[in-house]
């Protein structure tokens, strides 16, 4: 069954096409989510093992309900030269601190996609959505999530202590206003 959000548009990049997120989409975050490499940095609230539901259960419980009340904005990353295969996922919240967060599979990190799918997404926040700041958390230890805040432009501007699916690590947290934003993306 197929539930997009009417609300949330799809976003394309020169690489890339993020949809919103669907039900249909937890077969592929089930097969391609549970691996160390993706989850050692995320929340703990992420839970570990993953269970065999785990993505059904966050689209259906947690993502949807969020995004149908406007808190959340969630997208499937897809290569526009492969666009049925998802390969990661990137969402934005409303939340302290914790604005954008994201992962990409293994097999296609290091190739730029997620600094061009956070450009899209910055984009939407600050333009669509008009919020006048975005802030993400990153773990110290995660050095090329760190590297994307930088290119974009971000700052860090404060540290403090963060639970992780890895354990408890210190934690940036980076930001961008929406007026540096937009002077950067003119």
């Amino acid at each position: 069954m197929t539930v997009l959000s009417a609300a949330i548009p799809i976003l394309v990049t020169p690489r890339l096409i993020l949809r919103p997120l669907d039900l249909a989409d937890a077969g592929a975050i089930q097969t391609l989510f549970p691996q160390w490499e993706v989850v050692r940095f995320l929340a703990s609230r992420v839970p570990w093992p993953y269970p065999a539901d785990g993505a059904l259960t966050f689209i259906r419980d947690m993502a949807l309900p969020a995004m149908q009340q406007g808190a959340e904005w969630h997208w499937s990353i897809r290569l526009k030269s492969m666009p049925d295969q998802l390969i990661g996922e990137i969402s934005l919240s409303d939340k302290l601190n914790e604005n954008r967060g994201f992962w990409l599979a293994p097999k296609w990190q290091g190739q730029g996609l997620m600094t061009e799918a956070s450009s899209a997404v910055t984009d939407y926040w600050f333009e669509t959505l008009e919020r006048p700041v975005l802030r993400a958390p990153k773990a110290v230890a995660n050095v090329p999530s760190r590297r994307i805040s930088e290119r974009s432009g971000m700052r860090m501007i404060k540290t403090e202590d963060w639970d992780y699916v890895s354990g408890s690590l210190p934690t940036e947290i980076w930001e961008i206003t929406r007026e540096e934003w937009l002077r950067r993306s003119r």
